[in-house]
């Protein structure tokens, strides 16, 4: 069936706005919509430990070009707002503050290419329908995002810092020079680590201004970064070996999930 994509045009701004929710595709049923803004790092982690997370017939997929090459897990924070349901209707209470770790995988054998959120904290523990319930509900929810322009120039801090009662944390602090974003659509699968037969589709249109990658190598605007993560269900993906490989602000970020 022809998609019909409408993309609008958006200002970067340095948080997440209560815009109109994502258009979505013409196959599926929306059960749940969101506008967020994201700090996402591309890591490279200890893949023996990652495979004993992935459900049998599923293996990383990390990718072997362009600027998520060698990739195998992200740490990606989340500032959701003007959350809702299929019916455009507030899903109580509409925003959440999230941090999770998703992982590109794909059946054994070079089948279907898919996501899987492993683990992950949640502030307010709202419908988050590609996530099957691996997120546990944060103890602890800091964040602090602050915008400079001089000279031209526009610099952007972030803090963040959740932690979950089993232990989980996450911590990032970056401090960059924003520049322009790379806007792109596309529709993923999200697959149901403990029922891989159970899957949702995320359709989503954001805008990504990579500020650092060690494989593209853009200009480097990241001018401060120290980042944190372990604990609970995040342990055996951090044991000092995880390697940060790209540091992508994206301002702009809409997604609907649906079911098939």
């Amino acid at each position: 069936m022809k998609k019909i994509v409408l993309l609008a045009t958006l200002l970067l701004t340095g948080s997440a706005l209560a815009q109109a929710p994502a258009p979505v595709p013409a196959a599926g049923t929306v059960v749940e919509q969101s506008n967020e803004y994201r700090f996402q790092l591309d890591l490279q982690v200890n893949q023996a430990a990652l495979n004993k997370l992935l459900p049998a017939g599923w293996e990383s997929a990390a990718a072997t070009q362009g600027a998520a090459k060698d990739c195998n897990l992200r740490l990606i924070f989340i500032d959701r707002v003007n959350v809702q349901g299929g019916d455009n209707r507030v899903l109580p209470p509409g925003k959440d503050t999230v941090v999770y770790l998703e992982a590109p995988v794909r059946q054994v054998g070079g089948g279907q290419a898919a996501r899987i959120v492993l683990a992950g904290i949640s502030e307010n523990n709202s419908a988050t329908a590609a996530t099957f319930g691996t997120l546990v509900k944060a103890s602890r929810v800091s964040t602090a995002r602050n915008i400079a322009t001089s000279n031209g120039n526009t610099t952007v801090s972030e803090d963040w810092d959740l932690s979950g009662a089993g232990g989980e944390h996450a911590r990032l602090h970056v401090k960059y020079v924003r520049g322009p974003a790379a806007r792109a659509a596309a529709d993923v699968r999200f697959i149901n680590a403990a029922n891989p037969a159970e899957y949702v589709t995320a359709h989503t249109e954001q805008e990504t201004d990579i500020t650092r990658n060690v494989t593209t190598t853009p200009p480097d605007r990241v001018q401060e970064f120290s980042f944190e993560a372990g604990g609970g269900k995040f342990a055996p993906l951090f044991d000092g070996t995880q390697k940060p490989l790209s540091w992508d602000s994206q301002p702009t970020y809409r997604r609907a999930i649906l079911k098939p």
